[in-house]
């Protein structure tokens, strides 16, 4: 199995996507496509011991930016490392395809040249979303603000195949995102998606509210991208405020500094659990081959688990699934 890697994106650079691919072929039976600036890459590999025939380099000289247009970007830069790696996979030169760079102009990119699985509407973001009970998968994590019931539906299909297949749970719940749990609540979106989803084959458990996301009342979180994507960064900010808090706590004496190092497994593991860097990345679900938007500020953990992630998607064979799955639930 081939990865194709994007040596460029990320807040970290370059440095951090090498040593991580550097770090998967020698856990993973995995070979890697490295896409970027080959000079400075090579450069870069040659500082590690690693055998030579399992990591190959792909020039691309030009980098897409956070702050471009993401649809422009793909157009104008044609020899960009998103580009250059998403056509490389949609020529199958590898099986799937990390990136930690612009999440719009990958999703772009993929939906351009990847391009959708048949029926498909829309492809969605799905991001693990750490809870008290474990992980749930939260599906659109921002890929699309409009969204229309049929797409809710697709989204919870989607999931629930990814969130069976590769995070292992069984017969996952699925939950609709809205202002209350009682049927018949919420705008005429989350109405006629609740409409569709009873209707579904899906273990599908109803509405659910913002507020009991992080207890684990459902394994698959659907909602559209605005909604999705408010719930994921409001998420992000009251985890990061209260570990800030904490640790201010924990500084302000003796005594409570030497609680925390009595306590110190249990909070490794509690940071663990919370830490996006475990997770590899967020898989785009829709699109005919495997792509994972790898973390932003992704260091080496990150990227190796993102291939890791990838790596599974192909071996459980979830683009088929999906295929197989999408008509068999879905209204359209």
């Amino acid at each position: 199995m081939k990865i194709i890697v994007d040596g460029m994106g990320g807040d970290k650079g370059y440095k951090e996507v090498v040593a991580g691919s550097v770090e998967a072929i020698k856990e993973l039976d995995v070979n890697i496509l490295i896409v970027g600036q080959e000079a400075i890459i090579k450069n870069e590999l040659s500082k590690y011991e690693y055998p030579k025939d399992k990591i190959e380099v792909l020039n691309a000289e030009e980098v897409i930016t956070n702050d471009e247009e993401p649809a422009m970007a793909i157009r104008r830069k044609k020899n960009s490392s998103i580009v250059i790696g998403l056509k490389a996979l949609s020529d199958n030169l590898g099986d799937g395809f990390v990136s930690a760079g612009s999440t719009g102009a990958l999703l772009a990119g993929g939906l351009f040249i990847v391009k959708r699985i048949k029926s498909i509407e829309r492809a969605a973001i799905a991001t693990v979303y750490p809870t008290v009970k474990g992980i749930s998968l939260l599906v659109d994590a921002g890929a699309n603000v409009d969204c229309k019931p049929e797409y809710l539906q697709q989204f919870a299909i989607m999931g629930s195949i990814y969130c069976e297949k590769i995070l292992g749970i069984e017969s996952p719940r699925v939950g609709l995102v809205n202002v209350g749990t009682e049927e018949g609540k919420g705008n005429s979106l989350v109405k006629e998606a609740y409409d569709l989803l009873k209707k579904s084959d899906l273990n599908y458990i109803g509405n659910i509210e913002a507020r009991d996301i992080p207890n684990g009342i459902a394994d698959v979180i659907v909602s559209d991208g605005f909604v999705g994507n408010v719930v994921l960064k409001l998420t992000e900010g009251m985890a990061l405020s209260i570990f800030t808090k904490l640790k201010e706590e924990i500084y302000k004496s003796q005594i409570s500094k030497i609680g925390a190092l009595l306590l110190k497994p249990q909070l490794k593991s509690f940071v663990k659990l919370m830490d996006y860097r475990e997770y590899g990345g967020a898989p785009l679900l829709g699109l005919k081959k495997p792509v994972v938007k790898a973390h932003g500020s992704s260091d080496s953990l990150a990227i190796k688990n993102a291939i890791k992630q990838v790596v599974n998607f192909v071996d459980k064979n979830v683009i088929n699934m999906i295929e197989e799955d999408i008509n068999k639930n879905t209204s359209i």
